[in-house]
């Protein structure tokens, strides 16, 4: 028994996490805001969308709704919590251009549509179209290991290995 409890448990703490958006992957360091290229909120990476689809980068729950729908949190099955903010400066907008399709508590599959939103309106009314994605509970995180992709493919290009701590 605890063979199995012990296996069941090393399984469900590591986790890959796919790219949510369709764009071209920069390291986080690389996003114009202090709060995310100084890791303030947590480690992560960051795309530049070419198109306007944030999807469910792992399986889990819906945790937090921006009611200007410009970010969303959600929860992984291994406990990860990862923030998706799309765009810089783009609360302002205060919903204009963004439609979510999700709410706080629904549960969500890999590629699941949790946001789309008109990229061309925050290209003009936004500081960037960039889009920080954040582990924002990194103290709970054993590793983090990032592939080399330069571009994804939303739901599908693997961007992040975890592994939670034990």
């Amino acid at each position: 028994m605890l063979g199995k409890l012990f296996g069941k448990k090393l399984a469900e703490v590591k986790e890959t996490i796919v790219a949510p958006l369709t764009g071209e992957v920069k390291e986080l360091e690389e996003v114009p805001d202090p709060v995310f290229s100084q890791k303030m909120m947590g480690d992560g990476f960051a795309i530049v969308p070419s198109e306007g689809f944030v999807v469910s980068p792992v399986e889990g729950k819906i945790i937090q709704f921006f009611h200007t729908k410009h970010a969303v949190g959600i929860q992984s099955k291994t406990g990860l919590e990862i923030l998706i903010h799309v765009g810089l400066e783009t609360v302002s907008m205060n919903g204009e251009g963004f439609t979510a399709h999700v709410k706080e508590g629904d549960k969500v599959r890999v590629g699941d549509t949790l946001i789309t939103f008109d990229l061309d309106l925050i290209s003009k009314k936004a500081k960037s179209t960039i889009t920080p994605v954040v582990i924002t509970n990194s103290d709970s995180v054993e590793s983090i290991e990032r592939e080399t992709e330069s571009q994804a493919e939303k739901g599908k290009t693997a961007l992040l290995q975890t592994e939670m701590k034990a």
